[in-house]
């Protein structure tokens, strides 16, 4: 699959523009603040519907205009067809093939992206927020299922936990209402995990030997899930639901008591291990760059197991914070298969035949110009 052409309108500090990209390598060098990760930026919401760098909407639209606009033409499965999301005051609407979708959830997938930009290099040393929202992302554009249950179950855990806050001030609580929201949070919890499990093997089939590979045979990754109840991959989703259900019902005094929802998928993480020890803890910043690259290199082969097409890969300004080595490891893994778009000040440096042969833009005040 890849990106035939962009149209943005209103967005960030674009006015109205359109421009046609290059099937393999797109590079857009620029100074800092002119519009590049404006343009990833961009690229990753036409996916995703949602930013990366900012969870308000009306920051994506350019100061004193009424809405912003992404349009898209893609080509996947041998056919092309246009993508468009719009933000406004009254909300945001995306549309597939003209037609708008009712619900978000329906429209993630019509492309998959992958983002690696130098925040992602704190994928495994940052806090456990951004490896559930690695997680999330990865499945929910693969199985747009998942975010059909990852939204219902956020919307009854607010809700819960908003009814232990009013349980914790009462003299004689009252927990009937509370059984019920339980009920609902575990039947969406138990889907959330099993899903969950299946895509960390995925993700471990894939990442465990692309990090040997980048380590030249030196170190072998393993990746784990830390659940915040005892439950386990080896579990379907019935044993799941049961095991949740079961520790709700235990700990209910201690959750009124604290006023808060102390266990579910909201409060997993990740850990990562190289031969053996922990390298969120134990790792050198190398050994924790590595395992952010494999984990980045195998989402791209995870998503072509799972769709039968390699996603469209995003790289803002990461090739200069990786060594000449990962360099050329994530150059040379994405060379002819993988529609790739790369943000730098300059290209000097990076030497790989895959970007001699990109095709290249240049971006100032928001106007992006390819060079001939």
């Amino acid at each position: 699959m890849y990106i035939e052409e962009i149209q943005l309108t209103n967005y960030r500090n674009y006015d109205h523009f359109s421009v046609s990209f290059d099937q393999s390598i797109n590079v857009i060098i620029g100074e800092n603040a002119q519009g590049k990760t404006n343009m990833m930026e961009a690229i990753y919401v036409l996916a995703f519907t949602k930013s990366h760098r900012t969870p308000r909407d009306k920051e994506l639209i350019k100061w004193d205009r009424e809405y912003g606009k992404i349009e898209g033409r893609v080509f996947r499965r041998n056919q092309s067809f246009p993508l468009e999301v719009v933000f406004s005051n009254k909300g945001k609407k995306a549309k597939f093939n003209h037609v708008e979708q009712k619900r978000l959830s329906e429209y993630i997938g019509a492309i998959n992206v992958v983002m690696f930009a130098p925040e992602d290099l704190n994928l495994v040393k940052g806090s456990p927020q951004e490896r559930r929202k690695f997680i999330d992302m990865e499945i929910g554009q693969t199985q747009p299922i998942y975010i059909y249950h990852l939204g219902q179950y956020q919307r009854i855990l607010k809700e819960r936990n908003a009814l232990l806050k009013d349980l914790q001030r009462s003299q004689e609580p009252d927990p009937t209402m509370l059984r019920v929201y339980t009920d609902q949070l575990v039947e969406h919890a138990s889907i959330l995990l099993e899903r969950r499990f299946i895509f960390l093997q995925k993700l471990r089939k894939w990442a465990q030997p692309i990090h040997e590979g980048i380590s030249r045979g030196h170190e072998t990754l393993n990746i784990d899930y830390d659940a915040s109840v005892n439950v386990s991959e080896d579990m379907d989703s019935e044993k799941i639901r049961l095991e949740l259900q079961n520790h709700f019902e235990r700990f209910e005094s201690k959750e009124i008591e604290r006023g808060t929802t102390l266990v579910g998928p909201h409060r997993d993480d990740l850990l990562f291990y190289v031969n053996g020890k922990n390298v969120q803890t134990f790792g050198s910043q190398g050994q924790q760059r590595t395992t952010a690259l494999s984990l980045k290199l195998a989402e791209i082969e995870l998503i072509y197991e799972e769709v039968g097409e390699y996603p469209i890969l995003l790289l803002d300004d990461v090739l200069s914070e990786l060594d000449d080595y990962r360099q050329s490891h994530l150059l040379n893994t994405i060379q002819g298969k993988v529609q790739t778009f790369v943000t730098t000040t300059s290209v000097d440096g990076i030497d790989h035949e895959t970007i001699s042969k990109a095709e290249i833009f240049t971006v100032h005040n928001g106007q992006l110009t390819e060079e001939r």
